[in-house]
């Protein structure tokens, strides 16, 4: 299953704008997932980024996010601390609560393990609380502060370089960790937790998995990542743990009968398969969804949210782009592998011009890219091909629409 990658922010209760990125399915998400990252890290390190798109690729919709101060988000890192990061997950989930759909699985990894532990409590809908190489106790993390913990003791901050840059920790920093109680929060956590720890992590010891999983009451599961490091810097790693986070989330989304009006209508409210052309038909209970059959395939196309629909499949009028970069994408296969030039892969974008109107696109910016031993006539040659697919020729050329109610 593809999807997308949507960049996206949200503001914190004390108005910071946090930088976040959404991972979406191609069809209606099985699930809303919220991924904390790990300490000093961003929502772009390899394992934040690698789970959550191996995740999407399973059907789930995951949000990863800088936390204050952190990557692309506004806020200063040397006035947060423990308990913020807790503020910043809650906030993180009433934004997919009003935008989409209020997170069901809960992800943390290292110190934003911990973070999900104590924070789960804030989210209702959560069914599920999963975490990867997390401290049993958040003042774990003050070990790798090392010898200028006494600095920021006696001076109240000093410079502390973290995976090679520079943070600024403030003694209040190092005061709010010894004040959380991550075992407590583990034992009155009440809904069901996934712990996963690499034996061989030498940041964070397998004992704290230990501790948390001996805390927590059932259901309880535990998972040995057996070769992976602290930081899963090897993807395959990253994608296993992906692979066990689906399963298990699986489990405990289904559960729970999801409500009506984010039941996706393809299988309930499609249309009959419908040979020879398109057939659309609007779905009940929904203000624009419309239920397509095209060539007996089903889909959905509905309106964005911001035009008062529920965003439960793609708007027309990105159908039309999709169509014209499927299209010429195929059309390239069918000409490459007559001609047995070396095609590796072909990509294709579309998208309206940024000037245009939304509803009314007169430009299309098309961007090919090809991957193979090809020489510059033949990319030359493959652009025009391109431009003769059936979809470009029928948006570029005049088009008779005879309309009639029947």
């Amino acid at each position: 299953m593809t999807g997308e990658t949507r960049k996206t922010e949200f503001n914190t209760a004390s108005g910071e704008k946090l930088a976040a990125a959404l991972e979406l399915p191609s069809g209606p998400p099985k699930a809303y997932a919220l991924f904390a990252h790990c300490f000093s890290c961003s929502k772009d390190i390899k394992a934040a980024r690698e789970i959550a798109r191996a995740l999407r690729a399973e059907g789930f919709a995951v949000l990863r996010f800088d936390f204050t101060g952190l990557g692309a988000s506004e806020g200063d890192f040397a006035n947060t601390n423990f308990s913020s990061n807790v503020d910043d997950l809650v906030s993180a989930a009433d934004y997919l609560r009003a935008e989409f759909e209020a997170p069901s699985i809960l992800i943390g990894h290292s110190l934003g393990g911990a973070a999900a532990i104590v924070a789960a409590s804030r989210m209702p809908e959560v069914k599920g609380v999963a975490v990867i190489g997390a401290p049993a106790e958040a003042d774990h993390v003050a070990l790798q502060i090392g010898e200028q913990r006494e600095e920021i003791e006696q001076h109240g901050f000093a410079t502390v370089k973290l995976a090679g840059r520079p943070f600024t920790i403030k003694k209040q920093f190092l005061d709010d960790l010894a004040d959380q109680d991550v075992l407590m929060s583990a034992a009155s956590l009440k809904k069901p937790l996934l712990v996963m720890h690499a034996p061989l992590d030498a940041t964070v010891g397998v004992d704290n998995a230990s501790r948390i999983f001996m805390a927590a009451k059932h259901p309880k599961s535990f998972v040995s990542l057996d070769t992976a490091d602290h930081l899963l810097s090897n993807t395959e790693d990253a994608r296993y743990a992906a692979g066990v986070l689906a399963a298990w989330g699986a489990r405990y989304i289904g559960a729970v009968e999801a409500p009506a009006a984010k039941v996706a209508p393809a299988a309930s409210a499609a249309p009959p398969p419908f040979k020879g052309g398109a057939l659309a038909r609007s779905v009940t209970g929904e203000p624009f969804a419309v239920a397509l059959s095209v060539d007996g395939h089903a889909m959905v196309i509905d309106a964005g949210k911001d035009d008062g629909g529920n965003n439960l499949g793609p708007n027309p009028t990105r159908v039309v782009e999709a169509a014209l970069g499927a299209c010429g994408a195929m059309t390239i296969r069918m000409y490459a592998r007559r001609k047995k030039w070396d095609v590796a892969s072909v990509e294709i974008r579309v998208a309206r011009s940024k000037s245009e109107d939304a509803h009314a696109p007169s430009v299309l910016e098309k961007e090919i890219q090809l991957k193979g031993a090809l020489d510059d006539a033949q990319r030359a040659r493959l652009l025009e091909i391109a431009d003769k697919c059936p979809v470009h020729r029928m948006l570029a050329e005049s088009v008779a629409i005879r309309s009639r109610v029947v």
